[in-house]
């Protein structure tokens, strides 16, 4: 085995590091007195030494021995305390990659623990991928993967991370800002999700540096200017503070924390603000003991400055979902500032600083206290949901880091089923979001929504507080139209993998439906069943992809004959392969800014009922003779109950002067200079009007609009600057 080698080589060899390997052990609380600690010490040892061996003569970018960065690793995890496995699986977390250390080599020396912790953290380094976004999707699923089986190897990946973030400085340019972007875009928000706020800060900082050095150069120096000025501030708080504190009784520690520059910066971006205009610089934090302790100590704060009402939050008693507890509130000092203060107890803070970590402490036997176990698994079903909805994503990069995107978020919001029981959500989350949070099926089946009791367009957005009551009805099913305004992941994915499969079933319906009708034509049925039978012939392992591309143009009958009945005379072959192909020989010229089945110059027409314009979910419902109707997705005309074969995949593809004919249905209170006020509008927009027609009756008037507008942009400008005019009810598409 390749450690007995590698144990030859560590026999009397001494690590310069190994003051670093005592450092690790007091950190974990390690006596060598103790007969249990005594094992974990010599286990610790061991892989000390051994990673020392195994990486002897590779050197970083920086010129340092490579087996530094494990050291850093370990050493990082012993101050989160976690356990020894993963001590261990710090000091070898890059052995499999680099080394010729094996998956059986850790198991057998160490254990299959140790191996698959190890095994989790590793990239994937022998597949060959089509390109380096590929490359890092399959990575991020594989991390995603082991994280699901065990949360600590997202623990090892932080540590690992925050190591290579702090030395970022000896790469090349390029690599920085990559490796930056990478940490912006999925390590800073996970470590949110996972409640780990040091290890995001650090994160977030070295990202400014790398990315914006000037920014951050420039706030470092004023930051440091102010410093000063900002810690006889803090101290004239807190002096009154403390002894109030103490005069209720109430034991207490209470310091001052600067903000991080990336806070500041995004505080000046979102706020539009210079430096000297941000006040809350630092927040004043207070640890206690006991939880009740929290609110008396409240009650001081509130007492001795007076608070802002609407900058006050409880995540006491509604924590966040990464397990974050503290009160929130912002008072104004002495001098007129604004000050946050934070309460909380000494256990919360420790889980508001390295988060999941702080909850990964065993006792005897491995076994996890019962409320620690509770929040590991919050953790790990929030992470199982997540990889579910990014694994149909996995083959397709940018989709892949646009869901884990939008999954990662940090603006969050808090309803309220009818029951009571807490949602949380993506912030501009609608009733559909929480629909497939609560449910799959109930988002799925979802027809209708009340927030507060009252009725609500499924588009609404919710709000913190909300109560939200959900109608579902069998025969509903998901619409085009909600991923124009649905928010999470989950929802998303379920959508779209269900308008997949209904496609792709209706299109297997047709191109079966035109492949036997074809067939039965030139009495060649018997190749249908040779299809059905080997449709490994041409390349596939299932007779439905093959009618499914019959059905979109890709596969002709002549090509499916050709193979299965190749000894067919000439003249028999079939002339008009399948209706689609019908209808893309016939009237090719002009396009109209659709194509259908990938093919843009497609007979089609614009359905009158509902006339579509580019931004409109549209749909293509075959007539014969007439070519593809195209139709809006929500249009009520469109003919579901009966052929529901006939619908074929239709897309935009239009120029950038194309035009599209609009009716607009306005109603408003009748007033003097309405319609003039109504066309000035219009035409302000440069918007061609074609007809107009106007009726009052009543003091109501109704106004229908035909215009011509490039596409649905256009069209919600015009309704914005419309829903201006005095008067106006509703304007509607018609």
């Amino acid at each position: 085995m390749v450690l007995n080698k590698i144990k030859n080589l560590i026999v009397g060899s001494e690590n310069p590091q190994s003051h670093k390997y005592k450092t690790i052990l007091d950190n974990l609380s390690l006596d060598s007195t103790n007969k249990d600690d005594l094992v974990h010490i010599h286990l610790i040892k061991k892989a000390f030494d051994v990673g020392y061996a195994a990486h002897k003569g590779q050197l970083r970018k920086s010129g340092e021995e490579y087996f530094n960065h494990c050291i850093e690793v370990g050493l990082e995890l012993s101050k989160w305390n976690m356990d020894r496995d993963v001590v261990i699986a710090g000091l070898l977390h890059d052995t499999l990659e680099d080394t010729q250390i094996t998956r059986q080599d850790l198991a057998e020396h160490f254990s299959q623990e140790i191996s698959e912790l190890v095994e989790g953290v590793s990239k994937l380094s022998d597949i060959k991928f089509n390109s380096r976004q590929q490359k890092q999707a399959e990575n991020f699923m594989k991390m995603f993967l082991s994280v699901a089986k065990d949360i600590r190897v997202i623990i090892i990946k932080f540590a690992d991370r925050l190591h290579n973030l702090r030395t970022i400085s000896h790469l090349p340019l390029i690599k920085q800002r990559r490796i930056a972007k990478e940490s912006r875009d999925i390590f800073v928000p996970l470590a949110h999700r996972l409640g780990m706020n040091n290890i995001k800060v650090e994160m977030e900082d070295v990202v400014l540096k790398t990315i914006e050095p000037k920014v951050y150069n420039d706030l470092k120096k004023k930051v440091s200017s102010s410093k000063k000025k900002r810690e006889t501030y803090i101290k004239k708080f807190i002096d009154p503070l403390n002894a109030d504190l103490k005069n209720s009784n109430l034991e207490a520690n209470v310091f001052g924390r600067a903000k991080n520059y990336s806070s500041i910066y995004h505080k000046m971006n979102s706020r539009d603000k210079e430096f000297d205009e941000i006040f809350d610089l630092f927040a004043i934090r207070i640890l206690v003991d006991e939880i009740d302790q929290c609110y008396a100590a409240l009650g001081v704060v509130h007492q001795l400055y007076k608070p802002l009402q609407d900058r006050f939050k409880d995540y006491i008693a509604t924590p966040k979902q990464n397990g974050y507890q503290s009160i929130h509130t912002t008072v104004i000092g002495a001098s007129g500032e604004m000050v946050e203060v934070q309460i909380r107890t000494k256990s919360m803070d420790m889980t508001a600083e390295v988060g999941i970590a702080a909850h990964w402490t065993y006792k005897e036997n491995g076994a996890i206290v019962s409320e620690k176990e509770k929040d590991i698994n919050r953790h790990l079903k929030w992470l199982r949901e997540l990889i579910e909805n990014l694994q149909s994503e996995e083959k397709n990069p940018k989709e892949f880091f646009k869901l884990l995107k939008i999954d990662l978020f940090q603006d969050e919001i808090f309803v309220f089923t009818p029951n009571g029981d807490l949602v949380q959500l993506k912030a501009k989350s609608t009733p559909i979001d929480f629909a497939f949070e609560v449910h799959t099926q109930v988002g799925m089946h979802c027809i209708s929504a009340k927030v507060n009791s009252r009725i609500v367009p499924l588009n609404t957005e919710l709000n913190s507080g909300d109560k939200v009551e959900i109608t579902t009805s069998k025969k509903q099913n998901p619409s085009h139209a909600w991923l124009k305004f649905v928010k999470t992941a989950k929802a998303k994915t379920h959508i779209k993998r269900w308008i997949n499969k209904n496609e792709n079933d209706k299109s297997i319906t047709l191109g079966k439906e035109v492949l036997e009708k074809t067939l039965r034509r030139l009495k060649q049925l018997e190749v249908l069943e040779e299809i059905k039978r080997n449709p490994t012939l041409m390349g596939f392992n299932n007779p439905n992809l093959i009618f499914s591309e019959v059905a979109k143009g890709h596969i002709t009958a002549r090509e499916l004959i050709s193979k299965y009945a190749p000894n067919m005379d000439e003249e028999s072959q079939p002339k008009d392969e399948t209706l689609t192909e019908k209808f893309i020989q016939k009237a090719r010229g002009q396009t109209k800014g659709v194509k259908v089945g990938g093919i843009s110059n497609t007979l089609i027409s614009f359905a009158k009922c509902c006339n579509p314009i580019p931004g409109d979910e549209i749909v293509g419902y075959i007539t014969r003779g007439k070519g593809v109707t195209v139709h809006r997705n929500e249009c009520s005309n469109i003919p579901v109950s009966k052929n529901e074969d006939r619908f074929i995949d239709v897309n935009w593809n239009i120029q950038s002067d194309s035009s599209f004919m609009v009716r607009l249905h306005i109603t408003a209170s009748d007033r003097k200079h309405l319609l003039k006020d109504i066309t000035e509008k219009v035409s302000l927009m440069n918007i061609y009007i074609q007809s107009i027609d106007m009726k009052a009756n009543e003091g109501l008037a109704t106004c229908i609009l035909i215009i011509q507008a490039r596409d649905t942009r256009q069209l919600d400008r015009l309704f914005r600057k419309l829903k201006q005019l005095s008067n106006i009810i509703s304007i509607s598409r018609r």
